[in-house]
């Protein structure tokens, strides 16, 4: 008689499971959950400010900039417009903060009832 002896052997391996769980995750249609969407809407809130206030700060430093080489450069023939672009690049680099402050202020204003019906959804 033979001992025949029907096994079934199993090797687990917790870092290619991972691996595999990652692959798959690239692949299955993105589901936005609620959390993942409030994240969002708070990260949305800056990124208008952010924007207007850094091209704002760019421009003024180059029109700063520009109006120190033409004082250099153009002589006294340049001096009164190169003053005022000098002047024009102060202001907008001064301005540029508290337009990122308000432009922040209106977007949160503009999402905050959003951002309140998801936290009453998640907190229950």
């Amino acid at each position: 008689m033979e001992n025949n002896k029907e096994t079934f052997e199993y090797t687990y391996s917790a870092e290619q499971q991972a691996e595999i769980e990652k692959i798959k995750s690239k692949y299955l249609p993105k589901a936005d959950d609620k959390l993942e969407q409030l994240r969002k809407l708070d990260a949305s809130v800056t990124k208008k400010g952010t924007v207007i206030g850094l091209i704002m700060g760019i421009m003024g430093c180059l029109a700063f900039g520009g109006g120190m080489s033409l004082v250099l450069v153009g002589g006294m023939d340049w001096l009164l417009p190169s003053i005022v672009l000098g002047i024009i690049g102060v202001a907008a680099m001064v301005f540029a903060y508290p337009t990122y402050k308000k432009i922040t202020e209106q977007e949160r204003e503009r999402i905050a009832p959003q951002i309140l019906a998801l936290t009453e959804e998640l907190g229950q």
